[in-house]
């Protein structure tokens, strides 16, 4: 039985289906912009990509967690 992915992660599969590209893609976006505030990341990936809140919030979370 496997573990059901929970948080952040939990989006992924349908960021990478919804906008056609993978999540390190996004990830270098995210950490080409640092430093940034959390809300600035989010903003950028909705202004300037098209990605929807839920799915922003999602990646930039994900990524500052794996940085600290």
């Amino acid at each position: 039985m496997t573990d059901k992915v929970k948080g952040p992660a939990s989006y992924f599969p349908s960021i990478e289906e919804k906008y056609g590209q993978p999540i390190a893609h996004w990830q270098d976006l995210i950490r080409a912009r640092q430093p940034a505030k959390h809300m600035e990341l989010v903003a950028f990936l909705k202004e300037e990509h098209g990605l929807g809140h839920g799915h922003a919030n999602a990646l930039v979370a994900h990524a500052l967690a794996q940085k600290s």
